[in-house]
């Protein structure tokens, strides 16, 4: 069995090259769906590189935009990609916004929620923060399902070694379903709840294009990766390469499902 690390976020550009990339489609696909008019107070918890929030500010013409991530490595990057903006950025914590109740009309979060340690928490404070009759709304993947690129890697890690599963479980992945997400917001007092799933592509050139960013170490399968010894890799390596759908040309299409989760606050 091997010796498995606490995976944690620190670098943005290591998660640009591992999901950021497909996590901005995701973003743009989620401000439509929330309706919201325009001259808008917004707050994107866990913003990190900064994608949900430059969604944000392109679509939907905010009166103010404020975003918190605990990352300062995330962060940086989010400064670039927002320095043409107004957009506020600091370094806080999801469990402890600092905000005063009340502060904001849309309060959202992107693809963070599953890593916080009390999730129960963080939701409330989202819900704290949001004025009467605003919505707070927020998005995870969908690991054990339709979030391809990283089920089909768990997939070949448990076909090695059935301990693969339980970790990826108690990661993240029984929390990040429809029914779990209703009765998060449900719980922090939001009403009026509504659940849906947002499907992008993900077309990765090759093989490597795929394979590469999981030696990064950084977040649960990374860190399960480089954990394993260079032979157990190898071959996790070669079964991944075996059962991915690799087109005549080399590329690999797969699909990267989100849960996507509102609620108003009375």
């Amino acid at each position: 069995m091997a010796w498995i690390v606490q995976p944690r976020w620190s670098s943005g550009e290591i998660y640009e090259s591992y999901v950021g990339r497909w996590s901005r489609l995701v973003a743009r696909e989620f401000i439509p769906w929330l309706g919201a008019p325009p001259g808008l107070d917004w707050l994107d918890v866990g913003c990190g590189t900064g994608m949900l929030t430059q969604a944000i500010a392109e679509q939907c013409i905010p009166e103010r935009l404020a975003g918190i991530d605990a990352s300062g490595g995330f962060l940086e990057v989010a400064r670039q990609r927002l320095s043409g903006t107004a957009a506020e950025l600091q370094e806080a914590d999801a469990q402890d916004l600092p905000f005063t109740a009340d502060e904001f009309d849309r309060v959202v979060s992107g693809l963070m929620l599953n890593f916080v340690p009390d999730k129960e928490k963080a939701a409330a404070e989202m819900a704290r923060v949001a004025r009467s009759g605003g919505e707070v709304a927020l998005y995870v993947w969908d690991y054990t399902g339709k979030m391809e690129m990283m089920r089909r890697f768990w997939d070949a890690a448990a076909e090695l070694n059935p301990y693969a599963r339980e970790l990826q479980d108690s990661w993240h992945a029984s929390f990040c379903q429809p029914e779990p997400l209703q009765t998060l917001l449900e719980k922090v007092g939001l009403r009026n709840t509504d659940v849906r799933a947002i499907d992008v592509p993900t077309v990765f050139r090759d093989f490597d294009d795929y394979w590469t960013p999981f030696l990064a170490g950084q977040s649960p399968a990374p860190a399960y990766c480089m954990s394993l010894s260079e032979e157990e890799r190898a071959h996790l390596r070669e079964r991944l390469r075996e059962t991915l759908p690799t087109q005549p040309d080399g590329s690999i299409p797969l699909t990267a499902r989100a849960w996507a989760v509102r609620g108003s606050k009375p």
